[in-house]
């Protein structure tokens, strides 16, 4: 049963109030996304390749990395991280340090996924003409195979890319100051948890839907569907 009394008192002025400090949150999420998504993506096509070696031992590591932190919690990543690892290393971080590293480790895992199966899509042929031709290993990975599996990565990339901006919300336990923690401390001193939440659900949804159209239009130009176009 819908509490109309209640919904008469909601004031969304509150929220452009305090739109700044909003806007810097959702900055600060967009910085976590951007970071981790770089270094991510980075990683992962580095074990994506090592994955290809013939020694046992590195597939083996390289498996059990990717294995743990897919089927492992964020959450149990991120507070180990920040409260674990210092009483094994004497290494303390900060909580945005933390976050960092957490996130990246963890999507480091799914781009590793997504870049080992954009490299097997690559043909058989494609390997054989580019040895062929004489080129080392550096030059056929640089300039023959990752340009044509990047096409392939591209779909799930871009939805992995957005999942990773919504991700960023569960940092805000570390008290780093992204948008849902701004969110939350505002609603915390202005009892207007209603307004600050549904605006924070606002921002997010804004500029997720902004990262899908442009995932999309990437997608359309440079992916598998623009290239057959």
């Amino acid at each position: 049963m819908i509490d109309f009394e209640y919904l008469a008192t909601l004031d969304f002025s509150v929220p452009w109030k305090y739109r700044w400090q909003l806007l810097y949150g959702l900055g600060i999420s967009f910085f976590l996304m951007l970071v981790s998504s770089a270094a991510g993506l980075a990683l992962g096509v580095v074990l994506a390749i090592m994955s290809r070696t013939k020694h046992a031992v590195f597939r083996w590591m390289i498996s059990a990395y990717v294995e743990f932190f897919r089927n492992t919690p964020l959450l149990v990543q991120l507070i180990w991280i920040h409260f674990v690892l210092p009483l094994l290393t004497g290494i303390n971080t900060t909580p945005l340090v933390s976050g960092v590293l957490a996130l990246t480790l963890n999507v480091t895992a799914y781009f590793s996924e997504i870049a080992r199966a954009g490299i097997n899509s690559v043909g058989k042929g494609q390997w054989e003409g580019a040895q062929a031709l004489g080129l080392h290993a550096v030059p056929i990975w640089l300039s023959v195979i990752l340009p044509q599996a990047l096409r392939v990565m591209i779909p799930p990339l871009a939805n992995m890319v957005i999942n990773i901006f919504k991700a960023t919300a569960i940092l805000s336990i570390l008290a780093i100051d992204d948008l849902m923690r701004i969110a939350t401390r505002i609603s915390n001193t202005t009892f207007k948890p209603v307004e600050m939440i549904t605006a924070a659900a606002l921002l997010y949804l804004i500029l997720g839907s902004l990262l899908a159209f442009g995932a999309d239009w990437i997608e359309r130009k440079y992916g598998p569907r623009g290239r057959r176009a």
